[in-house]
């Protein structure tokens, strides 16, 4: 199988599309945690969407109400605390297990009670960050590496190479194809093929900034930066052959089952470090980077989070009914569609539209430019071509012959007399009524110009939306925050000067 390897290097700014595009993804989020924070994994039951576990650094929480009341069913001890994924068994809709920083627990009676099924030797081992129940075994991703059970989780064995000692970040795998399982982890994402089957690297990811070929040392690495190169791997659920992983530096798909490897498109997302995706049973794909969550639909992303408000989202999944469940910082947010038309606030829509036009008509790329270009050009081939010719002609020297030989002027060569021509000319080419050259070069800059107009109008709309979230969140820190507050406060005057410049100071002299 061809192995891929991928070079991920810093890239610049990504930009929103126009106004329409991010109103019409437009979600209704709403707090169901009543309280519960720091929430790094949800679970809602497949067949009744009202049942839901979350995963958070207190313990396991359930609900039988779809968030109306809550009640701890796992509490984990000690000083490392989180729970990281949670998970039931396809073959036992009552077997539920957690994976947390302290091992993995199991619970046989939905969630009542829980066994620890599994405990490292040391921290790195504890921490359970993957999980994977398939019928060849339980797999199971650390920060030390990959680890399985035949048995249910009686007795536990690592797995050899490179994949046994490289912390794990995802276990994906599909219900169609259980027994082929993919493993994401620092030094790549692994598969493995059939019960028998041995593991083979199919996408490396290398870190590179400032194109700087010289890979760094464990020692120039933090935790953090190590073990998130490649972050997570999904399979699609109705279409095996089609993989997706999440990076540091994008978003990459194969549809092969790993064979070969395509970057996806960065377009519409406000930051490539993409560090969760998803695939719903619908095949709708949702990523989740630093700056929030979208979905991808029409060859772009669309923003999902703008009502958000939580600073880190950790997890995202569905329902059958297609409602979103986002785990949070700030606790565990559901989401409902609503009409992007109806409900977008028509401020916000008029105001963006006002600094576009400012934007354009500062930057002199209005599209009626062209079309003026255009009507001149037609206009040419009825006004002729005017062409003056003047010519000075000499005459000829001629010799007088008198026949006589007493005239002074007999046989001498005398010079003619000089004259000055004149004419004008008119022309017309009646084909350029039709066609010109001169379109051909209006082409050009049409192209370059309408390039120049999105371009811009994207780095507004960005700019624009990124101000009202940092806005939103200012609203949303407690005064006792001054710390947070004063940087907030900085970041709207920087991108209100951002706005200034790209608009010629309109936003600051019209926008309040």
């Amino acid at each position: 199988m061809k192995k891929c390897i991928v070079v991920l290097a810093a890239t610049g700014v990504f930009v929103l599309n126009f106004v329409v595009g991010v109103f019409a993804s437009e979600l209704a989020w709403e707090d169901i945690g009543r309280g519960i924070l720091d929430v790094k994994s949800v679970l809602v039951t497949p067949d009744n969407p009202n049942i839901i576990y979350i995963g958070a650094s207190a313990g396991v929480f359930k609900t039988e109400d779809a968030g109306a009341t809550w009640r701890t069913v796992l509490s984990i001890d000690g000083q490392n605390k989180g729970v990281n994924f949670l998970l039931i068994d396809p073959q036992d809709k009552l077997t539920l297990y957690a994976a947390t920083s302290q091992g993995l627990y199991q619970s046989v009676n939905a969630g009542r009670n829980w066994s620890r099924i599994f405990q490292g030797k040391n921290t790195s081992e504890n921490a359970c960050a993957a999980l994977g129940i398939l019928p060849s075994g339980i797999y199971l991703g650390t920060k030390a590496g990959l680890f399985f059970s035949k048995d249910k989780g009686r007795t536990w064995h690592k797995e050899s190479g490179r994949i046994g000692n490289s912390p794990a970040s995802a276990i994906a795998y599909n219900a169609v194809e259980p027994d082929c399982i993919y493993v994401a982890c620092l030094d790549g994402v692994f598969k493995k093929q059939g019960r028998e089957g041995t593991w083979e690297r199919i996408f490396v990811a290398l870190g590179k900034e400032n194109n700087d070929d010289k890979p760094e040392t464990d020692e120039e690495k933090d935790e953090e930066s190590r073990f998130s190169e490649i972050k997570y791997i999904c399979v699609d659920p109705n279409n095996g052959n089609y993989l997706y992983i999440a990076t540091g530096q994008g978003i990459y798909r194969s549809k092969d089952k790993g064979k070969t490897w395509e970057a996806m498109t960065d377009y519409g997302l406000l930051n490539r470090d993409t560090k969760f995706i998803a695939v719903s049973g619908k095949s709708a794909l949702y990523a989740v980077t630093k700056s929030g969550a979208f979905e991808y639909k029409g060859e772009r992303w669309q923003e999902l989070s703008f009502n958000l408000i939580c600073n880190d989202i950790r997890f995202l999944t569905q329902d059958n009914s297609g409602n979103l469940y986002a785990a949070c910082d700030k606790g565990l947010f559901k989401a409902s569609v609503r009409s992007a038309v109806n409900d977008a606030p028509s401020n916000i829509v008029s105001k963006i539209r006002e600094i576009q036009e400012a934007a354009i008509k500062y930057a002199e790329v209005q599209p009626e430019k062209i079309q003026r270009w255009r009507n001149q050009a037609a206009k040419k081939a009825i006004l002729p071509q005017v062409s003056i010719g003047i010519d000075r002609n000499t005459t000829d020297l001629w010799h007088w012959e008198g026949g006589s030989t007493t005239k002074a002027d007999d046989d001498v060569l005398q010079r003619g007399r000089d004259s000055l021509d004149w004419d004008v000319s008119l022309t017309w080419d009646l084909g350029e009524l039709i066609w010109n050259e001169n379109q051909t070069a209006i082409d050009v800059r049409s192209k370059l110009m309408a390039e120049l107009r999105d371009g811009i109008l994207d780095e507004v709309t960005k700019t624009y939306f990124e101000r009202v979230r940092v806005e939103m969140e200012l609203d949303g820190l407690s005064i006792e925050d001054k710390k947070k507050r004063a940087e907030k406060e900085l970041r709207l005057q920087e991108l209100a000067a951002s706005l200034d410049a790209l608009t010629g100071g309109y936003f600051s002299a019209h926008i309040k």
